[in-house]
């Protein structure tokens, strides 16, 4: 079930927590993705967070905003570029995509065969989507106080085995938020510790957000299809050597 529109807003960029949660997600996917440059960038669910560095590069941004969800103005101050719209109708052709961020959108979609078909309508050939859920092994999970405590988490297995059922290939992946899901002082302070020791200790401890980046499978058509002939040429001087209908060639 999603999350009403203005509990993510209030999270995001009203919360110590949230503010943070934004700022290591974010720098996470930039790791993956530093540049947009005249390319074509969208998000669905609540990715406005995460888009905003590709804002002055990028050829066009939109924020896709599921109406179960509902919809805020985004960027403040700027041109808005969120829409509302259906989980998996999205006002966008097909094959204009070139980068897809979906966060808070999977996880807790009802319909989440038929959205990861959206989402690969609406990539390029060699599109890249970069999928952001609660991990199921992570603290935020179990946690009801932050958006990632909603829906179905995702172990990284369970996750790669849903895209490549749909024709996605996983390249990489990556952890974050290994900080507890606690607006208290002492876990703000030492956030950023606890992310770099989670970094370096990623075997033992569970980032609370997992994120797979995808690429989008393209596939010959596959069957018999229509064979094309090529026409045989005109024999114009096939039987210029051949003797008369009927009459035996006799030897030199």
């Amino acid at each position: 079930m999603h999350q009403d529109v203005t509990d993510l807003r209030n999270f995001y960029y009203r919360s110590m927590l949230g503010r943070a949660a934004q700022q290591h997600v974010r720098d996470r996917m930039l790791g993956l993705w530093p540049e947009a440059k005249g390319q074509t960038v969208a998000g669905f669910g609540f990715a406005a967070p995460l888009l905003r560095p590709y804002l002055a590069q990028a050829r066009r941004v939109v924020a896709l905003m599921p109406a179960p969800q509902g919809v805020m103005p985004w960027p403040a101050g700027m041109p808005n570029v969120s829409v509302l719209c259906e989980e998996t109708m999205w006002p966008i052709e097909t094959g204009h995509v070139d980068k897809l961020v979906v966060m808070h959108g999977l996880e807790v979609s009802e319909q989440p065969s038929n959205l990861l078909e959206e989402c690969f309508r609406v990539l390029g050939p060699g599109g890249k989507a970069l999928f952001v859920v609660p991990n199921r092994s992570g603290l935020w999970a179990r946690s009801d106080g932050t958006p990632f405590g909603h829906g179905r988490p995702y172990s990284q297995s369970q996750l790669e085995a849903q895209l490549k059922r749909h024709a996605f290939i996983p390249e990489r992946h990556v952890h974050t938020l290994f900080q507890p899901p606690s607006p208290r002082r002492f876990w703000r302070k030492t956030g950023n510790t606890w992310e770099k020791l989670g970094q370096t200790f990623g075997m033992v401890m569970a980032g609370g957000v997992l994120m797979v980046e995808a690429t989008k499978r393209v596939q010959l058509p596959s069957g018999p299809g229509v064979k094309a002939h090529a026409p045989k040429g005109l024999k114009v001087l096939e039987g210029l050597g051949a003797g008369k209908p009927g009459t035996a060639r006799t030897a030199e």
